[in-house]
């Protein structure tokens, strides 16, 4: 009877450490989870990560947003970051938008190595995220280009006009607020924009001029709208080598003196969610698990929608298609 009682409480005392270490286990995979994911969405860094080669990446609409410019100055201020990595896959953006990224990128380019590797396109505000650096590679394929400055507008003033409704105003001047989408743009009004057009035109094609040393003819011949592939922007002097992120690092090893075989690592932006919640933590985990398209397809589906401003000049490829 008493080595029964002695098996029983035995039994209860290895069920009781078999629950201790599942749930001390458990706790050690919530923290690993937590810890990756933080580190991987930026929020902290990750300690003892050594000296690396920093791959930033510009992609989608470009809006000179917070998040992104706290990353590069986050990778200017890094001590482990040797070099940097440019990844550019955009078809631009605002023209503001794209003037405070180039500047930020220019900032990070006085203290880090860095050079621009183009992705599937590197279009108008994109071009002037990547004229950033001192070094541009694309693909033969790639799309770059694109220099100029749109400005778009809806009016619906004629659809009004069939439903019957009419906007009225009042206003200070007759260019204030103007064109309003309400009424057919006045030639004063298309005037007006078309100067800020080509004041924005002016300062796109100097900066072409001044960081690929470009004479006019030569900015003239690249800055008429057009994207070209990678293989004709070599022969422009819009890009300086054919290939990938492969040959970028060689040229900074070659060129700027970088170590070799250092590590890339990826530098996100700061996620715009404080915390994580139960979006994130999927999407974590996807990655953790090796499920990158399943990850992508979270994120997307947790963004928040971010509208266009259409109220200023863009720098953006829109190609259209045929009627």
């Amino acid at each position: 009877m008493s080595s029964d009682a002695d098996l029983l409480a035995d039994r209860r005392n290895l069920r009781r450490k078999l629950t201790l270490w599942r749930v001390l286990a458990g706790l050690g995979v919530v923290v690993a989870i937590v810890i990756g994911g933080l580190a991987w969405r930026g929020d902290v860094s990750v300690g003892g990560s050594g000296p690396h080669i920093a791959r930033i990446t510009i992609s989608g609409f470009i809006s000179g947003d917070r998040r992104t410019l706290d990353l590069i100055k986050s990778v200017e201020e890094s001590r482990t970051v040797s070099a940097v990595v440019l990844n550019v896959n955009s078809p631009g953006g605002t023209t503001s938008g794209a003037e405070a990224l180039h500047i930020a990128l220019r900032d990070l380019a006085a203290k880090k190595p860095m050079v621009t590797v183009v992705g599937g396109l590197a279009a108008s505000g994109g071009y002037i995220a990547a004229l950033s650096t001192d070094h541009i590679v694309a693909r033969e394929t790639s799309l770059v280009g694109s220099i100029g400055v749109l400005f778009q507008f809806p009016n619906v003033s004629q659809l009004l006009n069939t439903v019957g409704v009419k906007v009225e105003e009042v206003k200070s001047s007759p260019l204030k607020a103007a064109p309003n989408g309400f009424e057919p743009t006045s030639p004063e009004a298309r005037a007006a924009l078309q100067s800020v057009v080509d004041d924005n035109y002016r300062w796109f094609k100097q900066m072409v001029h001044d960081r690929r040393r470009l004479d006019d003819a030569q900015v003239e011949k690249a800055a008429d709208g057009r994207v070209f592939s990678g293989r004709q922007s070599v022969a422009m002097k819009l890009v300086d080598e054919l290939g990938g992120e492969r040959e970028a690092i060689a040229w900074l090893e070659k060129e700027k003196g970088v170590a070799k075989e250092l590590k890339v690592r990826d530098w996100r932006p700061k996620s715009s969610n404080s915390g994580l919640n139960l979006w994130s933590l999927a999407e974590i985990s996807a990655r953790l698990a090796g499920l990158d398209g399943v990850a992508a397809s979270i994120a997307r589906a947790a963004q928040e929608p971010v509208g266009l401003r259409l109220d200023e000049p863009l720098a953006l490829w829109q190609p259209v298609a045929e009627k």
